[in-house]
């Protein structure tokens, strides 16, 4: 398998994010990766896993989600209802004992990567739980009286969206990267990845456009860069002119096709007091 993470032709990796996955596989530490949503932090760990030519093993954590969701469920309540159905399988406990993702990633024939995707979603208590377990890389399974104990660390990638601060405890054990939002260089690198040969003058006047729209005082949500691409997937789509976006005021005006970018009534309505404003003042 191959160790280092260099990017993929599908992923633009700035050379930070390189060092920090690169640095996390030869410590075998988890890493958490925080950034703004929209930067790709979620699809990191499958390009890693491409990269690597490793399986990916993905679990999306939820609010409801505990920690012993990760290493196995017990269905307490099936073995019953089968036992007074006279069931001949509820004399194998281990037929109502469900892997998780952790078990999955710890018995994996292969290396595997690893995806804990938005860790901050679940309760505080989540992190804490799963200390023992990413550090001792085991864990008993008390009603078959077995241990799982990984064949080798799995790589792992946790993302986070800052929705919840992590324990101390749990932010020593990981190695951590935070991914800016990208540059006009990189996000340049990142559009003729998926629109190759596409328009120059209407990618710079779209990023014009698109950059502007972030910098304006007040918005609540800022358009991430999976907005961006989206946005120019339409303007293609509709065959936009070139017109629209050019020389254009950001200040006075609501973007065409604007529902790609503003995701929220609040940023709409910031933008339409804006235009009036505009054309008053005009």
């Amino acid at each position: 398998m191959n160790q280092r993470f260099e990017g993929t032709s599908s992923y633009v990796a700035t050379e930070d994010l390189k060092v920090a996955v690169n640095a996390a596989v030869t410590l075998r530490r988890p890493l958490l990766v925080k950034g703004e949503p929209g930067t790709g932090k979620t699809v990191l760990a499958a390009e890693v896993a491409q990269a690597m030519g490793a399986p990916l093993i993905e679990w999306n954590v939820k609010s409801t989600t505990k920690a012993h969701q990760g290493l196995y469920e017990y269905d307490a309540v099936a073995r019953l209802r089968d036992g007074q159905l006279g069931d001949e399988r509820v004399h194998d406990i281990r037929n109502y004992i469900k892997r998780g993702k952790l078990w999955e990633a710890f018995t994996s024939p292969e290396l595997p990567v690893l995806l804990i995707d938005e860790i901050d979603k679940a309760d505080i208590e989540f992190p804490n739980d799963l200390l023992q377990e990413l550090d001792r890389m085991r864990f008993d399974v008390y009603e078959t009286q077995e241990t799982i104990e990984a064949r080798e660390r799995p790589i792992v990638v946790i993302t986070s969206n800052n929705e919840k601060e992590l324990p101390d405890a749990f932010l020593r054990r990981c190695f951590f990267h935070y991914i800016r939002f990208p540059e006009r260089e990189t996000m340049q690198a990142i559009v003729d990845v998926h629109f190759p040969g596409i328009q120059t003058m209407l990618v710079k006047k779209a990023m014009d456009v698109f950059y502007e729209i972030r910098e304006v005082p007040g918005l609540k949500k800022k358009p991430s860069t999976s907005e961006l691409l989206d946005w120019l997937k339409l303007l293609l789509n509709e065959d936009m002119p070139l017109e629209v976006l050019q020389d254009r005021n950001p200040h006075s005006a609501i973007p065409p096709l604007h529902g790609a970018l503003l995701k929220n009534e609040q940023d709409v309505m910031l933008f339409e007091r804006l235009a009036f404003m505009a054309r008053r003042q005009g």
